[in-house]
């Protein structure tokens, strides 16, 4: 298997206190989680079928549960109808980063 690249793009907001994440969604998909990174962006699986929103708020609770937040500490604010999304989250990139170094590692994705 070869490794998966560890670096996503983030930016931190409002001094520092949250932070913007773009994410690659995969709706439909057999098993969710973290599915790493793709062209710099986090990669995300939810079983949800992309109608009625039901994929952007399973999206929105599984980057919660990864990153150890509430569901009303994950706003979507771009992308609705599209694969590639922005989320904003209430924490700092440097903890996001740390927080997902884990699941991200190569050895991690490995069955």
């Amino acid at each position: 298997m070869r490794a998966l690249a560890q670096d996503f793009e983030c930016r931190d907001e409002a001094q520092g206190s949250a932070c913007r994440l773009r994410v690659r969604a995969q709706p439909g998909a057999r098993r969710e989680g973290l599915a790493g990174t793709w062209n710099g962006l986090l990669k995300l699986a939810v079983s949800a079928p992309p109608e009625d929103g039901r994929a952007n708020e399973s999206l929105a609770r599984l980057l919660g549960r990864l990153l150890g937040l509430r569901r009303n500490q994950v706003e979507l604010l771009a992308g609705e109808r599209a694969r590639t999304k922005e989320f904003r989250v209430e924490l700092p990139c440097r903890t996001v980063r740390a927080r997902l170094a884990a699941r991200l590692a190569p050895d991690a994705q490995e069955e």
